[in-house]
């Protein structure tokens, strides 16, 4: 990889990481667009790191607070508040996404990547997103939140394996179907994402280097710029986006979804970009 590529794909990361535009998508597509070649799945992966390190930091106290109950409330049964529960949601939340990431490893590193999968994917999935805001009630708080609300969105999770779905599009979609409020679905997404995404991380580091699929290897010194860049970059980002939400819908991010997938397609039909 060239360290211009680095630099625009790491920022690219950090600003799409947290909204519900996909993060993976975009940088697949500007790989291809500006540069010719897929960074790849492991150097997304690895960038990723750096966002949630970003999300480590923002939600400092949120972590500290939620780990102290949990542990609290596994030694003492009435030190178990909202807390200790949203400890246990975490958790729980995260099994599905460890287990499908495990069993299509292959396919996320290869044919997921493909060009016409993920712009039909940003078209597609932004009618989910549109649905979940004009029916998501957002009458519960994080008092209400159930083991079944953990298992959902957990699952939902899933569905940001293939690139053009967006984590927090998915996640949030899910949240606002179950009725949570707007910026509650955004914030339990998000703390979702953490322990997955430093898994994955930390499982593609050795194959940013030498990737054992499609992409393009990265020096140390790269994945540790980038991881940076991504870090800087996603903390304003998840700061903006956390404060848009609580006055804004996400209809703003559908018609950008939209007209990034209907770009894409029509440069892929007309042979302009190649789809992998």
């Amino acid at each position: 990889m060239s360290w211009l590529q680095v630099v625009v794909l790491s920022v690219l990361q950090g600003l799409t990481e947290f909204l519900p535009v996909s993060s993976s998508g975009h940088l697949a597509i500007a790989s291809r667009l500006f540069f010719a070649d897929d960074a790849g799945a492991s150097f997304t992966a690895v960038t990723q790191i750096g966002t949630e390190l970003a999300v480590v930091v923002y939600f400092a106290r949120d972590i500290a607070r939620i780990v102290k109950a949990w542990v609290t409330g596994l030694f003492n049964a009435t030190g178990r508040n909202a807390d200790y529960r949203l400890g246990w949601y975490v958790i729980i939340g995260t099994i599905p996404i460890g287990v499908v990431g495990l069993f299509f490893t292959d396919q996320i590193r290869t044919g997921a990547r493909n060009l016409w999968l993920i712009a039909t994917m940003l078209v597609v999935f932004s009618a989910v997103i549109a649905a979940a805001e004009y029916f998501g009630r957002q009458t519960r708080h994080v008092e209400q939140l159930t083991w079944r609300d953990g298992v959902i969105v957990g699952l939902a999770q899933c569905l940001a394996l293939v690139p053009g779905v967006s984590r927090s599009g998915a996640t949030i979609s899910a949240g606002l179907f179950l009725s949570l409020d707007r910026e509650l679905a955004a914030r339990f997404g998000f703390l979702l994402a953490i322990p997955a995404v430093f898994a994955s991380g930390l499982y593609s580091l050795k194959d940013a280097f030498h990737p054992v699929g499609e992409g393009m290897s990265a020096s140390g010194a790269q994945l540790l710029v980038a991881t940076i860049i991504a870090f800087i970059v996603g903390f304003a980002a998840v700061a903006w986006f956390l404060r848009f939400l609580v006055r804004h819908s996400m209809y703003w991010f559908v018609g950008y979804r939209i007209a990034l997938g209907a770009v894409v397609l029509i440069l892929l039909g007309t042979g302009v970009v190649a789809a992998s």
